[in-house]
C-alpha cells in the first residue's frame, strides 16, 4: 500500500525519485489511506502531508479538506511530529477551489452549512506548519498557504486571490491575511483586480519567507530543512513562539508585549527551560522532554 501511495506521489509531478522517498519515508499511519493527500515523514520529527489531485491540480474541495484537517490533527497531537510541511506538485500547490463544488451552491445552503470554514481548521494546528509552494497557488490555494506558518516559494510559483473574475471574493481569510502580510492599498489591488504574483514578489512583500531557486526539489529541501530544525527543539517552546508571533496580528502591541510576558514567564515553569539554560551554561547540547 505504501509503495502504491509514493508511486502516486512521483506521478504528481514531485521531483523526489521513488527509491529515494522509500528509502527515507514512513508512512504516517497504518489505517486506510486517504484519496485526495498523501503523508510521510521524511526526516525525524517532521511530518509531510502532499495534495494529491493531480488532473485537477491539486483543485480544493470539500473532501480534500476532510481528509487534510484529519492528517493534520493526527500530527498535532503525535508527541514525536514538531513541525508539518505542506505541499502539492512542481505545477501546482493548489490551483483554487473545486468550481464544480461551489458552483450550484445557494446562499441558503452555503450559509446553513456554515461552507468553507472548515477549510480553516488549519489555523487551530498549534505544532508549526509550512508551506512549500510550487507552481499555482491561487484562490484557495494561497489561502491555504497564508493559513500556514512559513511560506517557502520556488520561483515558478504563481499566487493570486482571482475570486472577483468569479463574482464573488475571497472566503478562507484571503482578504485579512493577504492584507496582513503586504498592506492594504496592494492587497486592495491585488483583490480587485485578480491579479497574480509571483515567488519572487511573494518574498519581496512578505507574503512568503524565501523564493527558492531551482525546482520542487531544491523547495523540500529548504523546507524540510527548517522543520528538522524547528523539530530539533522544545515543543514547549515552539508551541509558545507560534502563539505569540500570531498573537501579534490580534493585539495591540502594548497587549501583544504583555500576552508575550506571561507565556515567557510561564516557561520558567517547563522541565525543558531548565534543561536548555543547564545545558547552555555547560556548554552541552540539550536533550528536551517537551514538557
Amino acid at each position: 500500500m505504501f509503495a502504491r501511495r509514493c508511486a502516486r506521489l512521483v506521478n504528481s509531478r514531485t521531483s523526489v525519485p521513488l527509491t529515494s522517498f522509500l528509502a527515507r519515508a514512513r508512512p504516517y499511519s497504518s489505517g486506510p489511506s486517504y484519496e485526495h493527500i498523501l503523508t510521510s515523514s521524511p526526516k525525524p520529527g517532521v511530518g509531510l502531508i502532499t495534495l494529491n489531485r493531480p488532473k485537477a491540480l491539486n483543485a480544493l474541495c470539500s473532501p480534500l479538506f476532510t481528509e487534510l484537517n484529519d492528517a493534520l490533527s493526527k500530527y498535532d497531537a503525535d508527541k514525536d511530529i514538531g513541525a508539518i510541511v505542506i505541499t502539492g506538485s512542481e505545477k501546482a500547490f493548489a490551483a483554487g477551489a473545486d468550481i464544480k463544488e461551489m458552483a450550484p451552491l445557494t446562499f441558503a445552503s452555503a450559509y446553513n452549512s456554515n461552507f468553507i470554514a472548515p477549510w480553516s481548521h488549519l489555523t487551530n494546528i498549534r505544532t508549526p506548519v509550512i508551506a512549500a509552494v510550487s507552481g499555482y497557488a491561487l484562490g484557495g490555494g494561497c489561502e491555504l498557504a497564508l493559513m500556514c506558518d512559513i511560506i517557502y516559494a520556488s520561483t515558478n510559483a504563481t499566487f493570486g486571490q482571482p475570486e472577483i473574475k468569479l463574482g464573488v471574493i475571497p472566503g478562507a481569510g484571503g482578504s485579512q491575511r493577504l492584507t496582513n502580510a503586504v498592506g492594504k492599498s496592494k492587497a486592495m489591488e491585488l483583490i480587485l483586480t485578480g491579479k497574480n504574483f509571483s515567488g519572487k514578489e511573494a518574498a519581496e512583500w512578505g507574503v512568503a519567507a524565501e523564493v527558492v531557486e531551482g525546482g520542487h526539489a531544491e523547495l523540500m529541501d529548504v523546507a524540510f530543512k527548517t522543520a528538522e530544525k524547528i523539530a530539533g527543539y522544545s515543543r514547549v517552546a515552539t508551541v509558545a513562539a507560534k502563539e505569540v508571533v500570531n498573537k501579534s496580528q490580534e493585539l495591540s502591541l502594548r497587549e501583544g508585549v504583555e500576552y508575550e510576558r506571561r507565556l515567557f514567564h510561564g516557561l520558567f515553569g517547563s522541565q525543558d527551560q531548565k534543561i536548555g539554560m543547564t545545558a547552555f551554561a555547560e556548554k552541552k547540547k540539550p536533550e528536551w522532554s517537551h514538557e
